[in-house]
């Protein structure tokens, strides 16, 4: 009997989305519909399993854990890209690391960046919340034509937000450590150094990859070069802000911000972010799309059926096959 977890399946539809009927008669399939939140609570719970699915970097898989899973031979992670599996410990542990197509990420992402920005510039989420109650309108909204958006990272997402930006009449100027005039200009957008896109933005969007060089690339600092009432947005990774930082700057009331990512998540209960009004906060969905789960769990369902037929796909890490050993591949 195969068991296989699929870990964090918070909306509860991972069962639904995918053809787990056709792995055939011989697996038991669990989900876990909250976060395992300590490696102790995870070790416990996960010991039996012999595949583990992860919804993409919500659950990391340090050496540590993976030596308290001795019966674990395959992990299948949602989405292309992963920093949170010691695949050096999964492959001395005998264990295959495979992934799933990145699903609706190039536009998902996007999208809830700009809802977090219209969100600010209406302040919707207040003025729902005071028309629920039984109030009327109060605040006075920002318009966002005119405006300078600013974007820390002109890639796959990044590049997606400048014709967006431009049919609202806004002027782009983004920043990365490697963004060349060129390839700014190809996007649609202007380069400029890394002090003025924070001296001059009335918006601020991240759209980096974490790594050493970017964590915290927003710090003390750079909220000290912004505009008074600048929003910063943050759908890319918490950790590319120092959180200390941010909440000092929002509880002076010099920024707002939007943000869909933080240092922990899901995000602790008694958080200050949660009580800073200033900000409009989501719970990491920027890639949270019907469409996008029903490509991560179909490829999840695909990757378990070639992995127990002998030809695993999709391979992040694997251990040496016996025919790799012999030379016979």
């Amino acid at each position: 009997m195969l068991r296989i977890a699929i870990l964090d399946d918070y909306q509860d539809v991972a069962l639904s989305l995918a053809d787990w009927a056709s792995l055939g008669d011989d697996y038991e399939v669990v989900r876990f519909g909250r976060n395992l939140a300590t490696e102790d609570e995870a070790a416990g719970a996960l010991a039996g399993f012999d595949v583990l699915c992860l919804m993409r970097e919500r659950m990391p898989l340090p050496a540590s854990l993976i030596g308290r899973l001795p019966a674990l031979k395959l992990v299948v992670v949602t989405g292309a890209r992963v920093r949170t599996i010691d695949m050096a410990a999964a492959v001395a542990r005998g264990i295959t690391v495979c992934h799933t197509h990145a699903g609706e990420s190039a536009h998902a992402t996007p999208e809830i960046a700009w809802g977090l920005i219209l969100a600010l510039a209406r302040s919707i989420p207040e003025e729902d919340a005071r028309i629920r109650a039984g109030g009327w309108q109060q605040t006075v909204g920002t318009v966002l034509g005119g405006k300078t958006l600013g974007l820390v990272g002109l890639g796959k997402l990044g590049s997606r937000m400048v014709p967006i930006a431009k049919a609202f009449g806004m002027k782009v100027i983004a920043w990365s450590p490697n963004l060349t005039d060129e390839r700014a200009a190809e996007a649609g957008a202007r380069r400029v150094d890394k002090e003025t896109l924070f001296r001059e933005a009335d918006v601020v969007s991240l759209h980096l990859v974490l790594g050493e060089r970017s964590r915290h690339v927003v710090g003390a600092s750079e909220l000290g070069q912004m505009k008074q009432g600048a929003w910063l947005i943050n759908t890319a990774r918490g950790p590319l802000v120092d959180e200390t930082a941010l909440i000092d700057a929002l509880r002076q009331g010099r920024i707002k911000a939007g943000l869909d990512v933080f240092d922990v998540e899901p995000l602790p209960a008694g958080h200050p972010l949660r009580t800073i009004l200033n900000t409009v906060l989501t719970p990491h969905l920027g890639y949270v799309t019907e469409g996008a789960y029903e490509a991560f769990y179909r490829d999840a369902v695909e990757n378990i059926k070639a992995w127990r037929a002998g030809m695993p796909m999709r391979v992040l890490a694997e251990p040496k096959r016996e025919e790799d050993r012999d030379g016979h591949r």
